[in-house]
C-alpha cells in the first residue's frame, strides 16, 4: 500500500527488509525448507540447519553464545519469562524485586502479576535527565532481592540506562539483572557477554525482521535461575517449547546480520538528522526536549510542546506518521507514564510527540516534518490562553466569558460570548483539548448564536456526543466544555 504519509514511527515497528523476506519465502513451500526442525529426516535437518544459522547470526548481533539465545514470540514474551520464569524459581531466596516506573509494559505488567502473587516490588523514579540513578538504585537493593529489571534504551524518549554500572550492583550482590533490549539491539553496539546483564530481550520488528519473532538472552551461568512459563516439548532449552517457526526465525537471523553490518554508518547517520529535527522543531519555541541531559538512541526525538493537546496535534498531521506521548488513542485520557516519571507536567506529557527515525529516513523527510508540525503547532496555538480571540466591540456589547478544566489539567475550554439586549450576537473558544473536544465547543458556537441567558446550553453532553459522532470513552470530556458554558452563566450578570 502507498501512503501518503512520511513514516517516522519505526520505534513503533519497522518495515521488513525486502532480503529479510526473502530469506523467509525460501522456508514456507514445498520447494524450500518448510520441515519440522524437530525431525531427523532431511526436511526437518534441512530446517534445523536453517535455525542454527539465525541463531547464530542473532546472537553475535547482541555478543553472545549462540546456545545462549531462546527464541520466543517476541520482546514481550521475553521480559515475561524472564521477570516471572526468574522471580518464580528463586522465591525461595527472597521475594524482593527492584524495576523502575519508565519501563515497557510488558515488564511492569510482569512485575504486578507478581506483586499479586505476593513478591515486594520497589519501583524506582528516573531523575529528571531521564536515567536512574545507581546510588538509588543501590540503596533500594535488600538482602531478600532476587531480581531487578531496567531497560537499556527506553522506547518512549530513546535514554539509554547505564547497564553496566547497574548490572554491576546486581552482580556485587548476586541478584539477578534482566534487560529490556527490544529498542537498542541493532541500534547502538551490544556485547552482553561484556556486560554484567544475566538475562535480555529483543525482537525482530523493531530491526526490520518480521512481527512474532523474538529471543530471550540466557547468560549460561543464568540458566538454572529460570524457569519456564510453557511446558510441552524440549524445544529450546525446555525453556520455551513448541515448534519453531523456521520461516520467522531465518527472517531475524537474516535482518540481525544485516543491521550488524549497517550499524557502524546507520548510527551516526540517524545522529545527526535527529539533531536536524530538534532543531527545527526548537526554532518553533515552547519546546522541549525529553531525556536531553542523558545519553540517547541516535533515532529518538522525543518534544513535549507548549499550549497545544497531543491527540489534537497528532489529528493535525494526516502527512506524517508519529507516536504521541500520551495515551489518548486509547479508552485512557492518561498521559505517558513515562513523561509524567521524568517529571513532565500532565499538560506537557500529554502534548508530546514521539520522532523515531530509521533506513529509509532522509533529509527532505526531515525538513517535511519541521514544516507539518510547526504549521500545526501554531494552529492550535492559536486556540489557546495566549492567544485569545478578540471581538469587535459595539455600543450595547458586553463580553461574558467562563471556563474550565479537566482532571489533571489536560483538557482546558474557554467560551467568549459577544453579548447584546440579553442574547448572544457572536461566540468564540480557545481550548487545549483533543479533536472531539474542539470540534464540539466550534459546533456549538454556532448554535449559541441568537440564545438568551435561559436557553444559553444547548442539549446536554450525550446529546452533543450523539450530534457529533463522539466516541462513549470521550464523553466525559465534554463535561468540560458543559463546565465552561455554566461557567459564563455564572458570569452573566
Amino acid at each position: 500500500m502507498n501512503s501518503p504519509a512520511v513514516y517516522l514511527d519505526y520505534a513503533a515497528t519497522t518495515p521488513v527488509d525486502r532480503r529479510v523476506a526473502a530469506a523467509m519465502s525460501e522456508c514456507l513451500t514445498a520447494d524450500g525448507d518448510f520441515g519440522n526442525p524437530s525431525s531427523a529426516h532431511a526436511y526437518g535437518r534441512a530446517a534445523a540447519a536453517r535455525i542454527a544459522r539465525a541463531r547464530r547470526q542473532v546472537a553475535e548481533l547482541v555478543g553472545v553464545r549462540p546456545e545462549e539465545i531462546v527464541f520466543t514470540s517476541g520482546a514481550t514474551e521475553s521480559n515475561n519469562l524472564a521477570i516471572l520464569g526468574c522471580a518464580r524459581r528463586n522465591a525461595d531466596r527472597g521475594r524482593h524485586l527492584v524495576t523502575s516506573r519508565t519501563e515497557h509494559k510488558s515488564v511492569i505488567d510482569a512485575f504486578h502479576c507478581l506483586e499479586k502473587e505476593g513478591f515486594s516490588v520497589t519501583w524506582l523514579a528516573p531523575t529528571a535527565g531521564g536515567r536512574i540513578d545507581p546510588r538509588a538504585f543501590a540503596a533500594a537493593l535488600r538482602p531478600d532481592t532476587v531480581l531487578a529489571a531496567l531497560m537499556y534504551a527506553n522506547n518512549e524518549t530513546g535514554v539509554l540506562e547505564d547497564v553496566a554500572v547497574i548490572g554491576g550492583l546486581c552482580r556485587e550482590r548476586g541478584i539477578a539483572f534482566h534487560c529490556d533490549c527490544a529498542q537498542a539491539a541493532g541500534k547502538v553496539p551490544l556485547s552482553l557477554s561484556d556486560l554484567p546483564v544475566d538475562l535480555a530481550a529483543f525482537t525482530a520488528h523493531k530491526l526490520y525482521g518480521p512481527k512474532g519473532i523474538g529471543a530471550l538472552y540466557v547468560r549460561e551461568s543464568a540458566r538454572a535461575l529460570l524457569q519456564p512459563l510453557l511446558f510441552g516439548g524440549g524445544q529450546e532449552r525446555s525453556l520455551r517449547p513448541g515448534t519453531l517457526a523456521t520461516h520467522q526465525i531465518v527472517g531475524f537471523g537474516v535482518a540481525c546480520e544485516l543491521a550488524a553490518q549497517e550499524l557502524p554508518t546507520e548510527g551516526p547517520r540517524l545522529g545527526e538528522l535527529r539533531e536536524r529535527l530538534w532543531r527545527g522543531l526548537a526554532a518553533l519555541g515552547g519546546t522541549h526536549l525529553n531525556g536531553a541531559a542523558a545519553p540517547r538512541l541516535p533515532g529518538i526525538l522525543n518534544v513535549s510542546f507548549e499550549g497545544v493537546h497531543g491527540e489534537s496535534l497528532v489529528a493535525a498531521l494526516p502527512t506524517l506518521a508519529v507516536s504521541t506521548g500520551s495515551a489518548c488513542s486509547s479508552e485512557s485520557a492518561d498521559p505517558s507514564y513515562v513523561l509524567r516519571a521524568l517529571g513532565r507536567s500532565t499538560l506537557l506529557a500529554q502534548s508530546s510527540l514521539r520522532f523515531s527515525l530509521g533506513r529509509p529516513t532522509c533529509a527532505a523527510d526531515v525538513d517535511f516534518a519541521i514544516e507539518a508540525v510547526c504549521a500545526a503547532a501554531r494552529g492550535l496555538r492559536a486556540l489557546s490562553v495566549a492567544s485569545p480571540a478578540p471581538f469587535v466591540r459595539t455600543d450595547g456589547t458586553v463580553i461574558v466569558s467562563g471556563e474550565a478544566a479537566g482532571a489533571g489539567q489536560e483538557t482546558w475550554v474557554r467560551f467568549q460570548l459577544l453579548v447584546a439586549d440579553d442574547i448572544v450576537r457572536e461566540a468564540r473558544f480557545q481550548a487545549v483539548a483533543c479533536p472531539h473536544t474542539t470540534e464540539v465547543a466550534a459546533w456549538l458556537c454556532e448554535a449559541l448564536r441568537g440564545r438568551t441567558r435561559e436557553r444559553l446550553i444547548p442539549g446536554a453532553p450525550a446529546d452533543w456526543a450523539r450530534a457529533r459522532g463522539v466516541p462513549d470513552e470521550k464523553l466525559g470530556r465534554l463535561l468540560v466544555v458543559e463546565d465552561a458554558l455554566r461557567a459564563c452563566l455564572a458570569h452573566w450578570a
